[in-house]
C-alpha cells in the first residue's frame, strides 16, 4: 500500500491562479523524485466546527479557500527519500516563502501510512 503526505493550507480566493502556477511546479519536481501522484483539493464542505475544523486549523480568513495537497508514494522509504531529492532540487529555490501564493506560517502536514485498504 503507499504512503501518504497530506499538505493543508489556505489560499486567497484572488491568489488561487498563482497558487495553482506554484503547485504544477512543485508536482513535477515531486514526480520527479519518486511520488506516484500529486493531487490539489479545494475545500467543498469544510465548513467551521466547534472545537476543531479545516478552517479553524488554517485560521481561515475571509475570502479564503481551504486547500490539500495529497501526495502519494510506493513506501515511506521512497517518501523520505524523494523529500530530500525535492528540497535539494535546484528548481525549488524559485519557492520563496516571502513571495508564496498563501501564508506558509498557516501551513501544516504529515506522513500517514495506511492501515485499511478496501
Amino acid at each position: 500500500m503507499a504512503y501518504t503526505d497530506c499538505i493543508v493550507l489556505a489560499v486567497h480566493k484572488d491568489k488561487l491562479a498563482d497558487y495553482k502556477k506554484m503547485s504544477r511546479k512543485a508536482a513535477k519536481v515531486w514526480m520527479k523524485h519518486g511520488a506516484l501522484t500529486y493531487t490539489d483539493c479545494i475545500g467543498d464542505d469544510v465548513k467551521p466546527g466547534k472545537v476543531t475544523s479545516f478552517p479553524q486549523a488554517v485560521h481561515l480568513k475571509d475570502g479564503e479557500l481551504v486547500v490539500i495537497t495529497i501526495v502519494t508514494y510506493n513506501s515511506r522509504k521512497v517518501r523520505d527519500a524523494a523529500n530530500k531529492k525535492v528540497f535539494a532540487d535546484p528548481a525549488m529555490k524559485a519557492f520563496n516563502p516571502q513571495t508564496m501564493p498563501f501564508d506558509p506560517s498557516r501551513m501544516f502536514w504529515g506522513g500517514f501510512k495506511p492501515f485499511l485498504s478496501l
